[in-house]
């Protein structure tokens, strides 16, 4: 793969920066993710994970199946729209 290839389209991440951040220690998915943001757009790392892992396998020759992959943290609750405006209104009054 080119140096220059975006794998992380979310957060314009290019193969040479996954490359250099492995290089420097960062080999695993989440540490990635806090250091460059891989996985974090709106795809949740669907589209980069995949090659970002592929390649900590490469760099430390641990096989992929060993890696874990990175956590996924969705919110913790949701809430309505509606609950947002009720409150809004509320404070109004």
């Amino acid at each position: 793969m080119e140096d220059k290839t975006i794998v992380c389209r979310c957060s314009d991440v290019t193969i040479e920066e996954i490359r250099e951040a492995i290089k420097k220690g960062y080999t695993t998915f989440d540490e990635l993710k806090r250091v460059l943001r891989t996985g974090m757009g709106p795809c949740q790392g669907r589209t980069c994970m995949p090659i970002i892992l592929r390649e900590i396998s490469i760099m430390t020759g641990v096989p992929i199946e060993e890696l874990t992959p990175g956590r996924n943290r969705p919110p913790v609750n949701a809430i309505s729209l509606g609950a947002i405006a009720d409150q809004e209104e509320e404070d109004d009054e």
